[in-house]
């Protein structure tokens, strides 16, 4: 592993006072380095600069349950809502500029609202779809994950292409496809979070390989540097965590302890990395919090690391 290390940087969202989250379950960083926040319970979306300050929020009584939130090229921000079965896309001030699903209505796949294994068979879009990404050409690639198996994928328009994956454990099937990137290249990433791995695909959903040096991963970012970042759940014994790799799936950095203190992590579901190389994670304490203990009320929700060069061990040579 390289001497790259993360440390704990000094970050706090500037909440005026009247507007609250119980938690946040995914965050984006935009071309102007805004950041978006996604936040649950109350679900909307907060918008902050660089150094926290609060700019806007809006969506509040619109979505379902918040889940995955993606920053455009063009500077809009896409919100997945798995509780409504919808992809929305807002401007960076908040108006609606279209929807993909029909909120409200779920494909049938047999789910039966609590366990993804009671999956029968795929559909189109969607039932609990959980995230988006937007490809260098503009198309649109959604994970359809808690209650499908399923990637689709649609025009900048919103017309619907293509569609691929089924339930299982194989090469292109999935357990909870729950995060989604598109590389520069084309290739699109999914993180299949109850398989423990990452599967890659061409733009047509061909399976090419997979990463397995992976414990629940929930999302993916990646740098401007092509190092990837993954988001990683709490599994068995294991904290939740991330993980940065470089683009062969090299293993550079990796970091997480349990707890609630600043710096270790108790749920990690969503990431994004900023321009300077910054990376910002978003938890659900609260959602898991009926399996891993009581959630005290100043739980972090948001964290955000600076990356640091770590001591090399005596004689080593720099890469």
């Amino acid at each position: 592993m390289s001497a790259l290390a993360y440390t704990l940087a000094d970050w706090h969202e500037q909440l005026p006072a009247g507007l609250s989250h119980k938690e946040v379950a995914d965050v984006c960083v935009d071309r102007e380095q805004r950041v978006f926040l996604y936040g649950r319970y109350e679900h909307a979306v907060y918008a902050y600069d660089r150094d926290g300050a609060f700019l806007r929020s809006w969506g509040k009584e619109m979505f379902g349950r918040s889940h995955g939130i993606t920053a455009g090229p063009d500077g809009s921000i896409y919100c997945v809502d798995d509780g409504a079965h919808a992809v929305r896309k807002f401007s960076p001030e908040g108006e609606l500029l279209l929807t993909l699903g029909t909120p409200d209505v779920p494909s049938e796949t047999g789910y039966d609202g609590r366990d993804s294994e009671t999956i029968r068979c795929s559909a189109g879009p969607f039932n609990r779809c959980t995230s988006l990404a937007v490809a260098p050409g503009g198309d649109l690639y959604v994970a359809d994950g808690y209650g499908n198996s399923r990637v689709h994928r649609f025009s900048a328009r919103g017309e619907l292409l293509r569609s691929w994956g089924e339930p299982g454990r194989g090469p292109g099937q999935f357990r909870i496809p729950h995060g989604i990137y598109v590389l520069p290249d084309g290739r699109v990433m999914v993180a299949d979070r109850e398989n423990h791995r990452i599967q890659f695909f061409d733009p047509e959903g061909a399976y090419l390989e997979e990463w397995t040096d992976l414990q629940r991963p929930c999302a993916i970012d990646v740098d401007a540097s092509g190092r990837i970042y993954v988001a990683e759940l709490i599994w068995e014994d294991r904290p939740g965590r991330v993980s940065v790799f470089d683009r062969t799936g090299v293993l550079l950095a990796r970091w997480g302890e349990h707890g609630h203190e600043p710096g270790k992590f108790i749920a990690p579901h969503g990431i994004a990395v900023d321009a300077k190389g910054d990376v910002y994670v978003a938890e659900v304490c609260w959602t898991l919090a009926g399996r891993h203990g009581k959630v005290p009320p100043d739980c972090h929700q948001i964290q955000r690391f600076t990356a640091v060069q770590a001591a090399q061990p005596a004689g080593a040579k720099s890469a």
